[in-house]
C-alpha cells in the first residue's frame, strides 16, 4: 500500500507541475500567485486520494475536471477553451502512458509482473512521465511570449474538443482490452502505433487551435483599425462640411450687412442688435487656421493646433504643397492622427514641449518624407522588449496605432524610423512615402 502511495504521490506531483508550466507560458493570470498556487495544491490532493481506489476511467475524469476547474478559475478562459485546454492535457498524458507502456511491453514482455513490480512501476511513472512533460516543453516553447486570454474564439473550437476526448476514450479502450488479453505481436506493434498516432493527431489538433485562435485575433484586430479609420474620416469630412458651411456664410455676408442696413434705416435697433447677437455666436464664424492647401489635412492639423494650444504645447508645421495629394482620405485621418496622438501623449507632461511636423517632397525622386518631432521626458521604449509603451490606462488594450501607422507605410511602400535623443528630450519620427505615378 505505501509503495502505491509513494507512486501516486511522485505522478501527481510531476503532472501538476506540467499543469503549471503549461497555463503559465500560454494564458493571462487572473488572481494572484499565492491563489493560483493554493488551488493547484488542493485540487490535486483531492486527485491524489481519489487517485488510491485506483479506478482508471474515475481518476482521467476527475483529471479532467481539477484541470478545467484550475484553467477556468484562475486565467482568463471562456468556458469552452478551459475544456479543450484540460482534454488536450489529458489527451497528451494519456498517449504518453500508453507509448511508454506498449514499447516497455514490446521489449519486456514481464515488465508489470509481481516481482519487482513497485520499482517497474516507480520506472514506467518515470518514463512517461518524462516524455509528457517534453511534449509540454517543446508545445510552450514554440509558443513563448503569446499569452493569450482566449477571448477572441469561434464555434470551430467546439469541434476540435471532440478529438482529445476520443483519443482519451480510445486510450483506455486499448488499456483495458491490453489488460484482459494477450495481444499477438503485430497486434502489439499496431497498439504502439495507435498511440504514436494518436498522440501526434493531438499535437496537431492543439496546433490547428492556437492558429486559429492567432487569426481570428488578427482579423478581430484588424476589425479594430479599420473602425477606428472609418470613424475618424468620418469625423474629419463633417468638419470640412462645417468649413464649407463657414465659407457659404462668408460668401453671403453681404446679405446680412444689407439686411443691417434696412433695418437701420427703420431705426430698429433691437433687431439690429439681435441680429448681430445671433451672427456673433454662430459657430461657423469661429476662425480656422491655414496651415497647408490639403483640406482633410488642415481640418486635422487644425483640431491638434487647438489641443496644443490648450494643453500649451507649442505646434510647427512647415507642410510643402501637394506633397499629401497621392494618399487616400482614410489613409491620411488614420496616419495623421495617430502620429499627432502619440506625440501628444509625450509632450503633454512636459513644460516648454513642442511638436514640429515637416513635410517635404524629395527632388527628383517619388518620395515624401514626413518628419514628426516632440517634446518626451523620457524614452518611450522597453529595456527589455524595445517596445513602444504608453502611458494611458490598460496598456494591454493599446498599441493598435503603432500597427495603423506601419500598415500605412507599407501599403504606400515606405519606411518608417524612430528613435530617441536623449540630449534634446525629444522622440523622432521619420516617414517615407512613395508616390506611385
Amino acid at each position: 500500500m505505501m509503495k502505491n502511495v509513494i507512486c501516486y504521490f511522485l505522478c501527481f506531483l510531476v503532472e501538476s507541475v506540467i499543469l503549471w508550466q503549461y497555463a503559465s507560458h500560454l494564458f493571462i493570470p487572473a488572481h494572484t500567485l499565492k491563489q493560483r498556487l493554493t488551488l493547484l495544491l488542493s485540487l490535486y490532493a483531492i486527485l491524489f486520494t481519489v487517485s488510491l481506489f485506483d479506478i482508471k476511467w474515475l481518476n482521467m475524469g476527475l483529471y479532467i475536471l481539477a484541470n478545467f476547474f484550475f484553467l477556468f478559475t484562475q486565467y482568463r478562459l471562456r468556458c469552452h477553451s478551459a475544456i479543450f485546454h484540460s482534454a488536450i492535457l489529458a489527451a497528451v498524458m494519456g498517449m504518453c502512458e500508453l507509448i511508454v507502456y506498449s514499447v516497455v511491453g514490446h521489449f519486456t514482455p514481464y515488465f508489470f509482473s509481481q516481482a519487482g513490480y513497485f520499482y517497474n512501476k516507480l520506472l514506467f511513472i518515470i518514463f512517461s512521465k518524462i516524455l509528457f512533460f517534453s511534449v509540454i516543453c517543446i508545445l510552450t516553447h514554440f509558443l513563448k511570449g503569446q499569452k493569450h486570454c482566449s477571448q477572441f474564439y469561434n464555434n470551430s473550437m467546439l469541434l476540435l474538443v471532440f478529438i482529445p476526448f476520443t483519443a482519451i476514450f480510445i486510450m483506455l479502450t486499448f488499456v483495458s482490452i491490453s489488460d484482459s488479453c494477450i495481444l499477438t505481436p503485430a497486434q502489439d506493434w499496431m497498439f504502439s502505433l495507435s498511440a504514436v498516432f494518436l498522440l501526434t493527431a493531438n499535437l496537431f489538433v492543439f496546433g490547428i487551435n492556437q492558429y486559429n485562435q492567432k487569426k481570428h485575433s488578427e482579423f478581430t484586430e484588424m476589425q479594430l483599425l479599420l473602425q477606428k479609420e472609418t470613424d475618424s474620416t468620418e469625423y474629419y469630412k463633417m468638419l470640412l462640411a462645417q468649413n464649407e458651411n463657414q465659407s457659404i456664410l462668408i460668401h453671403d455676408i453681404k446679405k446680412h450687412l444689407q439686411s443691417i442696413e434696412l433695418l437701420n434705416e427703420r431705426k430698429d435697433h433691437v433687431k439690429i442688435n439681435e441680429y448681430i447677437r445671433q451672427l456673433m455666436l454662430s459657430s461657423d464664424l469661429r476662425e480656422i487656421s491655414r496651415t497647408c492647401d490639403h483640406e482633410l489635412l488642415n481640418a486635422i492639423l487644425s483640431r491638434y493646433k487647438r489641443q496644443c494650444n490648450e494643453k500649451r504645447v507649442s505646434f510647427l508645421t512647415d507642410i510643402r504643397s501637394e506633397t499629401t495629394d497621392f494618399i487616400a482620405d482614410n489613409d491620411l485621418t488614420s496616419l495623421f492622427c495617430n502620429l499627432l496622438d502619440n506625440a501628444l501623449e509625450a509632450a503633454g507632461n512636459v513644460q516648454n514641449s513642442f511638436i514640429e511636423i515637416n513635410i517635404r517632397k524629395r527632388e527628383k525622386t517619388p518620395f515624401v518624407v514626413i518628419t514628426v518631432i516632440n517634446s518626451c521626458r523620457v524614452t518611450p521604449y522597453t529595456a527589455q522588449s524595445g517596445n513602444l509603451i504608453t502611458n494611458k490606462p490598460n496598456r494591454h488594450k493599446h498599441g493598435f496605432g503603432i500597427k495603423s501607422i506601419r500598415k500605412i507605410v507599407s501599403k504606400y511602400n515606405g519606411d518608417i524610423q524612430m528613435y530617441y535623443n536623449n540630449e534634446t528630450l525629444t522622440f523622432h519620427t521619420i516617414i517615407i512615402l512613395k508616390h506611385s505615378v
